[in-house]
Order: C-alpha cells, then sequence, then structure tokens
C-alpha cells in the first residue's frame, strides 16, 4: 500500500512539484484547505490520515506583508502551528516550509541551522514565528528553510525571460546575495528526509550564492539572450520591507546526515532551463 502523503498549498510552485514528482509513487491528497482554519484542519487530517503532511502553503508577499501583517501572521505562523497540531493529533511526520529571510544577512559567513534569527521585515517575523509554534507543538517536525524557490509558476528566472524578450536593457540588483534554489531539488530533499526520523531545522538550498544581478546574467548566459544587464544597488529600488543583503545558508545538517542531494545553484538551473520552462 502506498504511503499516504498530505500537501497544503499544493498550487503553488513547490505545491506542483511535490505533485510531479511524488504522483504514482505515493497516495496523494491536495485538498486545498485554508490553514487558518483550524477545524477544517484537524479533520481533514484526521479523516485521512496520512503518514507526511507537507506544508507549502504560505503568505509570500514580502511587500504586502509590511500592511498585512495580522494576515501574514495568521498564515505563516498560526496556519503552520494548526497543521503541526493536527499532524501531532494522528502521529503524522510535518515537513514544514521556512525561509532565508529570518536571518538579517549581516553574518561574513553562510548561515548554519543554529545561528540566531533576526527577521528584518514581518514576512520574515512571521515564518519565524511559525518555526517556533511548530516546535512547540513537539511533534515528528522536520523545518526546512530554503531561499529564491523557482519551479512551476511565476519566478524571477520566467520574469528575466520575459522582460528580455522585451527590453534591450534590464536593471538588476546587484548587493543582495543568496542561493536560487530549484523546487526538483528541494523535493528530493523532502523526500529523503521523511523516510527518516531525523527531525529538526534544516537548511535547504542548492548549492552556492549569488547576487540578483550575477543569477540574471547566467539565466541569460544559458540560454544566449543578448540583453544588456545593469548592476543597481538596492538603495536605488528602495522597498516598504527590508530584506536581508546576505542571506546564502549552508547545508550544515543535511551534509551531516548524508543527506546533502542539493546541486550546485548553476547546474540545477541549467536543467530548469533546458527541461522545465516552455
Amino acid at each position: 500500500m502506498n504511503v499516504k502523503v498530505m500537501v497544503m498549498g499544493a498550487s503553488g510552485q513547490l505545491g506542483r512539484e511535490i505533485r510531479q514528482q511524488f504522483q504514482g509513487c505515493y497516495d496523494l491528497d491536495a485538498p486545498g484547505l485554508d490553514i487558518t482554519d483550524y477545524p477544517s484542519v484537524k479533520d481533514r487530517i484526521s479523516e485521512i490520515n496520512p503518514s507526511v503532511v507537507i506544508n507549502t502553503a504560505a503568505y509570500t508577499n514580502v511587500e504586502k506583508a509590511e500592511e498585512e501583517e495580522l494576515t501574514a501572521f495568521q498564515v505563516n505562523a498560526i496556519g503552520a502551528q494548526n497543521v503541526a497540531i493536527a499532524c501531532k493529533r494522528v502521529g503524522a511526520k510535518f515537513v514544514h516550509i521556512s525561509t532565508d529571510y529570518i536571518f538579517d544577512g549581516t553574518k561574513s559567513a553562510p548561515y548554519e541551522e543554529f545561528d540566531s534569527p533576526h527577521p528584518l521585515s514581518v514576512y520574515g517575523k512571521s515564518k519565524l514565528w511559525g518555526e517556533k509554534l511548530v516546535e512547540a507543538v513537539g511533534g515528528e517536525s522536520f523545518i526546512l528553510r530554503t531561499s529564491w524557490l523557482y519551479g512551476e509558476g511565476h519566478n524571477f528566472v520566467k520574469t528575466m525571460l520575459k522582460l528580455a524578450d522585451e527590453r534591450d536593457k534590464l536593471s538588476v540588483v546587484a548587493d543582495q546575495y543568496g542561493t536560487p534554489t530549484y523546487t526538483k531539488d528541494l523535493v528530493w530533499v523532502i523526500e529523503k528526509l521523511m523516510q527518516t526520523d531525523f527531525y529538526g531545522v534544516y537548511h535547504a538550498s542548492n548549492n552556492g550564492s549569488c547576487s540578483w544581478y550575477e543569477f540574471a546574467r547566467k539565466i541569460f548566459e544559458l540560454t544566449g539572450k543578448t540583453v544588456k544587464v545593469e548592476p543597481v544597488s538596492s538603495a536605488e529600488y528602495p522597498t516598504k520591507a527590508e530584506r536581508p543583503r546576505c542571506s546564502v545558508m549552508e547545508n550544515k545538517l543535511l551534509k551531516l546526515r548524508g543527506l546533502d542531494v542539493m546541486r550546485p545553484w548553476e547546474e540545477a538551473l541549467q536543467d530548469y532551463l533546458e527541461n522545465a520552462v516552455h
């Protein structure tokens, strides 16, 4: 009998990738629930009785979160805890997705799992609260912090390709650093972890780092686009939400466990551009 896996937020980039990779291998349930509605979450999880629940549902609009703080916290913190509680009630393993934005970006080396978080934005704070509330439930949980995700749906890679077809010149921020992460690689890690009892907080991004400017340059290099790309400072593009200057993370715990199957970001990007972008 197939293992039952429930996916919250199955219509998003990561949720779609999970459905694509897990189809036929697991008994999948993608209910489309509002995770802020605890009775609905509890009832569905009790009814399905899954072995694993993966929560990819989140409020991810970093800018809008500054004005919609309550909503961001309800989804990213209370929603995450709702799913964790319902999982604990039925003995299901819980995989929760978090973010590099829980860090302030001031560390001179890549962040490790036990570095102290210090979020700069409402979004980052709400995701950190989510982590803390999931841990407080005390269930069998894996918290995976990832960064700069792209895959199915709207993302930076597709935006850059679209703009390259429309313009001769693009300006891209060159003083914010992180790690682009292909959803395909992240799902590999999720699948490996959920087959273990190694509960805890993990960093799970592709390996290596770059600025948004370098990311854009690599996208155009791999696709043969000739658009001119100019580096600009983040100060030239002021935003409501403050973002970390350097949120590069080290997959330390995955490496220690022998579970770091994440490729260098350039290699993963090439795979995505050759096989997934249409």
